[in-house]
């Protein structure tokens, strides 16, 4: 590789975790090696890396030297093909830097030069239902949806909800529940015609139902959790990681979140009594929002009030007051788009016109 090449999967290690979070999405290895002024490595970073110092408390402004793992595996300048190998497949590693003496890191290896032929990870086939709520109007996208539900909104040469379901099928995901009100019969007629291969149903909503309110139809009729998306939202996600987050840390609901940076393009006033304590210029603020994806246990959709407006904020307070826990599992701020509203809609066009 040339130095170039290679310097897109270093980070300096006093560069902080936000900062860190878009370097890894721009890397299809998602791997990142830590190094110090001299490029001598320090440690490696993963999502998963960062997915636990934010679980465990610890802030988007950190220092990713606090977070990665500073036992890296390596190899030198003369290693034997077979060594590689086995470190790959044993530690189930993508890849894998090669250093000097010094700890320099000179080369990187990846698991498709040695196993050109063979998947490099699994993609975790799951099993469990898919509700996708689109029973919304969609206002923010108007005049649009004056005409067209918003799950129909093409982008490219597909639906928004059959790019959602294609998202979900590459795990093996075939029963897809999708809750409608406005303009029903038309997503209906879809995909009537569409015909797909996978299973599709309906929730009738006679009213409108809000995020969470017709999934009260469903509680005692499955067994295991349900994923719960919106119908706008674009996700790249490693759903078999997400479930097995949700079980390990034995939530009955997790919620994804994005990591989000926000620059006010303005100097700020700080206030103390009425008396202007500072100005902090143009401050940036990064923040864990709202994805609209979950993962649900069947428990919580017993908390669902029938027939009445009730969204998914109002399930999760109320699931936190019923002693349920609620955990949050953090992605990228680049692994989704929402393509509810006009700026994002662009950005998801380009997105899948790449």
């Amino acid at each position: 590789m040339t130095h170039s090449e290679i310097s897109r999967f270093l980070i300096a290690f006093d560069v902080s975790v936000v900062a860190a979070m878009r370097q890894l999405e721009e890397t299809a290895e998602k791997i990142l090696f830590v190094v110090d002024q001299e490029n001598s490595l320090l440690g490696t970073l993963t999502d998963g890396d960062i997915r636990r110092w934010i679980l465990a408390g610890g802030g988007l402004d950190g220092s990713i030297g606090n977070v990665c793992n500073r036992e890296p595996v390596s190899v030198s300048p003369g290693f034997e093909v077979d060594r590689v190998r086995d470190l790959m497949s044993k530690k189930r590693l993508n890849c894998i830097p090669v250093v000097s003496q010094e700890k320099v890191v000179l080369n990187l290896l990846f698991w498709g030069n040695f196993f050109s032929d063979e998947p490099r990870k699994p993609v975790s086939t799951l099993s469990l239902p898919v509700v996708i709520m689109a029973g919304g109007k969609g206002t923010r996208l108007d005049p649009f949806t004056r005409i067209l539900p918003k799950p129909l909104i093409p982008i490219g040469d597909k639906a928004v909800i059959e790019i959602i379901i294609d998202r979900f099928r590459q795990y093996g995901l075939s029963r897809f529940i999708i809750s409608v009100n406005h303009k029903a019969r038309i997503i209906k007629s879809f995909f009537e015609e569409l015909s797909p291969e996978y299973q599709v149903e309906f929730i009738d909503e006679d009213f409108p139902l809000g995020t969470a309110g017709s999934l009260a139809k469903l509680a005692g009729t499955f067994e295991g959790p349900l994923l719960v998306t919106n119908c706008d939202i674009i996700m790249e996600c490693d759903y078999g990681e997400l479930l097995e987050f949700h079980r390990s840390s034995s939530n009955d609901i997790s919620m994804v979140a994005s990591a989000k940076n926000y620059v006010i393009p303005y100097g700020v006033c700080r206030m103390e009594n009425g008396n202007l304590k500072g100005i902090d210029e143009k401050p940036q603020y990064n923040l864990l929002v709202n994805t609209g994806l979950y993962v649900l246990d069947q428990s919580v959709l017993a908390l669902i009030p029938r027939d009445t407006l009730f969204h998914m904020t109002h399930l999760i307070e109320k699931a936190m007051e019923y002693g349920k826990k609620v955990g949050v599992f953090p992605v990228g701020e680049r692994s989704w788009v929402d393509t509810g509203e006009w700026a994002e809609y662009r950005k998801a066009v380009e997105m899948i016109a790449l």
